[in-house]
């Protein structure tokens, strides 16, 4: 028979990343493959505070894996069975309490992207308490938290820590007043309204649950030197609420999530006031006409067979209600007027692809961990997420959905046949059931991470 303590070895990673662009603080823990791994990173001698070279003692979970595709085989027998990890989890699982009181703190104290000092101090510190060797700095406010722990294969499970420009609505206790002033300039309100206050604390429970059973965008993070820091992973994990019934998971083989181009055009007049528009070329009217015409590329341009959405999220011009403005903004594409407009990439997501052999032994694991009922299928969806960025060539990963509405709400809406007016992530409405969705974000993420990771027996 097994013992379940000590179980469990590894070097754990959280990070917490804040790249350019939408994607904001990112946090991770991983779980490495050697004894002894040497990092020789390209910073300067004073970037992040870290020599020109890092050798840190690693080790983790002892198990089998195909070093040209760097993924372990999950071992689906012996230690690592269905029955053996859900009796880990409940185990292990931590009282709950301490994380739904972080939930409510960063909920009620939100930061925008490549801002998030406060609530990366939050994840930091609680690593810190859990004996993780913890570095900053790395892509913004990004932190690197590595847990040494027996030998094995790395695995790499992430959250995110940023919010979003938006008033919140909901009226929760815990409601957000914060406001912030973003990257532009301009102050705004600032909401919890992607669920990363969820993730985050989730994914703190899941350290304090796997360091009891021993006995953190990701493109900034990446391009930072995120992987001479610590030891590159083997597979990459990684869950977001979704506005679906609270107590299910989606999952599924291939693509998840669509890619993502943002680009900021701006369209140039020229200004006068609104008495002589004669005398002016008004950038609004072309840039209201190019946001009517962007609405014809999915159906005229756009191959029905294939999925596509064009969306105008930004707009901004002028500032006086008496005068024409010379220029106008949009994050989508544009025509020319009194000059060719300027078109910037400010973002570039890659699609989201899950791998068929890395989902199929953790569709197994939350069957057993939730029950069949619970697990549903991930149809592809044409939000985007960074996500996929954090596994170079060659690194396997995958990626699921928790759903985070009240099984009282859910029914209301769908025996008025309302379903598609629940308000979804990126809503000033977006409200995710605090349990039980929390505790099965921790119970998940724990679980996938054992999936991949060679259990012990006792001797």
């Amino acid at each position: 028979m097994s013992e379940l303590a000590p179980i469990l070895g590894g070097t754990w990673l959280v990070l917490d990343d804040s790249p350019d662009g939408n994607p904001g603080a990112q946090t991770y823990i991983s779980i490495t493959n050697a004894r002894e791994v040497f990092w020789r990173n390209q910073w300067s001698p004073d970037s992040h505070s870290k020599p020109t070279a890092l050798r840190l003692p690693v080790t983790y979970f002892s198990t089998s894996f195909e070093p040209e595709l760097r993924v372990p085989q999950a071992n689906m027998c012996g230690p690592n069975s269905t029955t053996t990890i859900v009796n880990i989890v409940n185990r292990y699982r931590p009282n709950v309490k301490p994380f739904q009181d972080i939930y409510k703190d960063i909920h009620q104290n939100p930061e925008l992207s490549r801002q998030e000092q406060r609530t990366a101090g939050v994840a930091t510190a609680h690593l810190r308490s859990l004996d993780f060797s913890v570095y900053d700095g790395i892509g913004g406010y990004g932190v690197v938290g590595v847990f040494e722990n027996g030998p094995g294969p790395t695995v790499l499970l992430r959250a995110e820590l940023d919010a979003l420009p938006i008033l919140e609505k909901r009226g929760l206790p815990y409601a957000s007043e914060k406001k912030m002033v973003d990257t532009d300039g301009e102050e705004k309100p600032v909401m919890h309204a992607c669920g990363h206050d969820i993730h985050i604390a989730a994914l703190m429970g899941v350290a304090s649950l796997l360091e009891a059973a021993r006995g953190g965008g990701a493109r900034a993070m990446v391009e930072d030197g995120l992987y001479n820091i610590v030891p590159l992973p083997d597979v990459v994990l990684g869950q977001h609420v979704v506005k679906n019934k609270v107590g299910t998971l989606q999952i599924g083989p291939g693509y998840a999530l669509a890619g993502e181009r943002t680009f900021k055009v701006t369209i140039y007049g020229r200004g006068g006031h609104l008495s002589s528009p004669q005398e002016c070329i008004d950038p609004v009217v072309i840039a209201c006409a190019v946001v009517m015409r962007l609405q014809t590329i999915v159906s005229r341009e756009i191959d029905p067979q294939e999925t596509a959405v064009v969306t105008c999220g930004s707009f901004h011009a002028g500032y006086s209600p008496n005068a024409i403005p010379d220029q106008a903004q949009l994050t989508v594409d544009a025509a020319g007027a009194v000059e060719d407009p300027t078109i910037e990439e400010i973002e570039h997501v890659p699609p989201l692809y899950n791998d068929a052999g890395t989902v199929r032994p953790l569709k197994e694991q939350f069957d057993a961990l939730l029950g069949g009922d619970a697990i549903q299928p991930m149809v592809p969806d044409m939000a985007s997420d960074d996500f996929s960025i954090l596994a170079p060539d060659g690194i396997r990963y995958a990626y699921w959905t928790l759903g985070s509405t009240p099984l009282d709400v859910w029914d209301g809406y769908e025996s008025e046949g309302r379903l598609n007016e629940l308000p979804d992530t990126h809503s000033p409405l977006f409200a995710p059931a605090l349990e039980p969705t929390l505790r099965i974000g921790i119970d998940t993420l724990a679980t996938a991470a054992l999936t991949f990771l060679r259990l012990r027996d006792s001797e």
